[in-house]
């Protein structure tokens, strides 16, 4: 098992570009690895796909980096709606089959799906965000999400001038709230008279908590109601309908994932889009990709913290720096998460 001696550092803010290479045909049953293991990288989206500004445009900026870089031919391929794990499996198979390597699931849910497809062909390197999944040539890229969580958290107590803040989660799943809790603990770390309020979008991936921005900008639009002037998403593509409505609002969005601020579809709101908990699973993408290259592939677990910038906070936005003392504060949380002293909630 071998683990990261240094983060490549990526930017992982992206505007959604054209499809690259898509990957066809292969089925999951055929247990065979391709003659060729050279193809390049191929990566599978998470419900939202491409074009969420967020989780999924992050990973393709990962593609991307590899693919420029090494001249890797690359593939990546859409979910479909009410797809089955089996669904899952046939698609992470057939780009297997076509030599595409490593071969990369974005997002928990190809956890089943990535078990049973790794095991069939040992040759080819897969890797797995958000979630542990064990086998020889499975690479399971994992994130603190909670500590740039955190790091939100200070940046709202310090923003709020109503003294009410919001979080809201795509669905309501371990992941997500590692993000709520490392939220939480920075806002009441900072200013313990700060309220946070707190809603789930929905109950399952499936009822479109990650892909319907109409359910964000409703939720937001209900927490703004109670007063809330600082709003953070860890939503997916839901999370573009909690930052228009906190533009219509005239109240701070925090974005998730991504620089948001910096998302060209999203640049009608970008004055609102305070800062962002950036989690770079671009650079994830392309350290996997590049092992492989390199002929000493990543196995096992892979964390990603704010030690080696796989998570982080961004500064974009100029209004950050003049809000009084949400730099310092935020520079003094950081440092407090690196030497131990603080000590940040997952759950």
């Amino acid at each position: 098992m071998r683990r990261i001696s240094r983060m490549a550092r990526v930017a992982v803010g992206v505007a959604s570009l054209g499809l690259v290479a898509t990957a066809c045909g292969g089925t999951s049953s055929d247990s065979n690895d391709s003659d060729s293991n050279d193809r390049g990288v191929a990566i599978a989206y998470d419900v939202g796909g491409k074009g969420d500004q967020s989780f999924n445009d992050a990973a393709f900026a990962g593609l991307t980096k590899a693919k420029d870089e090494f001249g890797y031919k690359t593939a990546d391929i859409e979910p479909t709606e009410g797809e089955t794990d089996a669904d899952k499996e046939q698609r992470l198979a057939s780009l297997a089959k076509q030599g595409y390597n490593p071969v990369i699931g974005v997002g928990f849910a190809y956890g089943p799906a990535m078990k049973a497809v790794a095991a069939k062909y040992p040759k080819t390197t897969f890797g797995i965000v958000d979630s542990v999944v064990e086998g020889k040539n499975v690479a399971s890229l994992v994130f603190a999400e909670e500590q740039a969580s955190y790091l939100a958290g200070v940046a709202a107590a310090k923003a709020t001038k109503s003294d009410v803040v919001g979080f809201i989660g795509g669905v309501d799943v371990p992941l997500i709230h590692k993000f709520e809790a490392g939220y939480k603990q920075g806002v009441q770390d900072t200013n313990p008279k700060v309220k946070v309020l707190s809603q789930y979008l929905t109950q399952t991936a499936e009822e479109g908590g990650f892909s319907s921005p109409d359910k964000g900008k409703a939720a937001a639009e209900g927490q703004i109601e109670k007063k809330a002037d600082v709003l953070y998403a860890a939503a997916g593509l839901s999370g573009q309908g909690v930052i228009e409505a906190a533009a219509k609002a005239k109240v701070w969005a925090i974005g998730v994932d991504s620089d948001q601020y910096k998302q060209a579809a999203l640049a009608p709101y970008k004055n609102y889009i305070l800062t962002s908990a950036l989690k770079d699973v671009g650079g994830a993408v392309y350290t996997l990709s590049k092992s492989v290259k390199d002929g000493k592939p990543l196995t096992g677990t892979q964390t990603f913290d704010l030690k080696v910038n796989g998570v982080g906070l961004s500064e974009s936005n100029p209004e950050y720096a003049k809000i009084p003392g949400l730099k310092d504060a935020v520079a003094k949380a950081k440092e407090g998460i690196d030497d131990g002293s603080i000590k940040v909630d997952t759950e």
